[in-house]
């Protein structure tokens, strides 16, 4: 079985509402480009993977997956995914690490399809379930957070998390608003998204803590393993880092090194695919940690995070990234959480998600070929 072309449809995704994660986001709304990559086989089977995001179009990471990255995996065997991941990364100050990702789902995708089997079966599957938990965007006031904490309490999500204002009083004071909603016993957790110098992380983290919060993420900026080590000497609520900056395998080890988070964290978007994902997770139980999941940006990618979680031990939860519109488009149907508030694993081959085929034709803007 030999590749013999890979393509990257581009295509539009409107009507995206109002929406900001923090200052790495800004505020986006209106339209973004979707990019769905084919890598097609002379054997008749072909994978798929998206790219882009509703705030970050795929035609910025398009071009130079098609110029750089298409020649590797022209003429190669498409199961050879360990040899052609190593080629890729080799490429990365040419290409992006999102582009390198979206290359490495669908050829996870291909080979679960020649396989007639789940990638979590591929991966050696670990659980047939997982619970999900709610993340929220920037909301206007504390009693916004606390209502809408509320209300997927009452629909049994396991968890909560913040996304803040990002001013540190501010974000006490959300904070305060949704456990005293909540109760003392709902899982809530807190993503600064790197926005603190170390005091303001100091005083968040021992406000929060005192509020009995699950985890406390990302409150310095993403790089600043220095001021993590001294947060963590001084809090004793477990800390999670490492989800930025987007990188490779090999970026985990001076945070393991210098013990300066209590979680590891990534995507396939921003790490480089399910290939990095895996051994990650398998890095840090090692260290006896756990590999937390972020949100994969797009539809296609959740699949492919959710398909690493059924496949490993290390792991607890789901992240359900809010509103949905901003998250979800291109499927038939997305994930499905239960009445339990679980998610099931996929049954279908590859993937096992239903692209909406008739949809990109029908918003189709290019094709990038050569």
């Amino acid at each position: 079985m030999k590749i013999v072309d890979v393509t990257l449809t581009l295509f539009s995704w409107d009507d995206i509402p109002a929406t900001s994660y923090g200052a790495h986001t800004g505020r986006f709304s209106g339209a973004s480009k979707l990019g769905l990559l084919s890598i097609a086989t002379d054997a008749g089977i072909t994978g798929h993977a998206f790219l882009g995001s509703a705030f970050y179009a795929a035609d910025m990471d398009g071009a130079s997956l098609i110029r750089y990255l298409k020649p590797i995996l022209m003429g190669q065997h498409p199961l050879d995914r360990e040899r052609l991941n190593k080629a890729m990364w080799k490429r990365v100050r040419t290409t992006t690490v999102r582009a390198i990702g979206a290359v490495d789902i669908a050829l996870w995708d291909l080979a679960g399809k020649a396989a007639q089997l789940p990638i979590h079966r591929l991966l050696g599957s670990y659980r047939n379930s997982v619970p999900a938990y709610i993340s929220s965007a920037v909301l206007a006031s504390p009693q916004a957070y606390a209502d809408e904490a509320l209300y997927y309490k009452s629909i049994n999500m396991a968890a909560y998390k913040i996304h803040p204002p990002q001013v540190w009083r501010e974000d006490i004071q959300v904070c305060e608003a949704v456990r005293k909603a909540v109760g003392d016993d709902y899982l809530l957790m807190l993503d600064s998204v790197w926005s603190y110098d170390y005091p303001a992380a100091l005083r968040v983290g021992q406000a929060i803590e005192a509020m009995g919060y699950y985890w406390y993420e990302d409150p310095l900026a993403d790089a600043d393993i220095y001021n993590y080590v001294e947060l963590r000497k001084k809090l004793s609520i477990p800390i999670m880092a490492t989800e930025y900056p987007a990188s490779g395998l090999d970026a985990y080890a001076p945070w393991i090194k210098e013990r300066a988070t209590d979680f590891l964290r990534g995507d396939v978007a921003v790490k480089g695919g399910i290939t990095t994902l895996v051994k990650t997770a398998h890095l840090a139980e090692a260290f006896h940690l756990n590999y937390e999941l972020h949100h994969g940006g797009n539809s296609l990618n959740n699949f492919a995070n959710l398909h690493v979680i059924m496949a490993i031990q290390n792991t607890e939860f789901f992240e359900v990234l809010l509103p949905a519109q901003s998250q979800q488009y291109g499927l038939l149907q997305d994930i499905q959480i239960d009445s339990d508030g679980m998610v099931q694993a996929p049954h279908g081959h590859g993937l096992g998600a239903h692209i909406d085929f008739e949809l990109i034709e029908r918003k189709k803007l290019a094709v990038l070929s050569a």
